[in-house]
């Protein structure tokens, strides 16, 4: 079972970034699509942005033109770059990665994100 470790989470003022970083405990190789999810108190779960293992990138309406999404297979690791950050962008962002054969999807811990001035 493969696991996901977030980082780069933290407090930052409205309008800065923040660069978060999912390792893999195995090579990234395996997985069809890795994405970025978020979850703010009291709401659900939402998919912000998906690479898939040609690298195509998706991203959700919210987050589009602020946030890219990237792999380093050499690191094992996915990153999230997020400019521009938003009230409304706090929350808790989860990794996640689909298993290229079984479909099955692992998940990260997490890892939390403030906007506040």
């Amino acid at each position: 079972q493969v696991q996901l470790v977030e980082s780069g989470g933290g407090l930052v003022q409205p309008g800065g970034s923040l660069r978060l970083s999912c390792a893999a405990s195995s090579s990234i190789a395996s997985f069809s699509t890795m994405g970025w999810s978020r979850q703010a108190p009291g709401k659900q779960r939402e998919l912000v942005a998906t690479i898939t293992s040609d690298g195509s990138t998706d991203y959700a309406g919210s987050v589009k033109d602020r946030f890219t999404i990237s792999r380093d297979s050499a690191k094992n690791t996915v990153y999230l770059q997020m400019n521009s950050l938003k009230p409304e962008d706090p929350a808790v962002y989860y990794c996640s990665a689909q298993n290229y054969y079984s479909r099955s999807w692992a998940w990260g811990q997490g890892t939390q994100v403030t906007v506040s001035s």
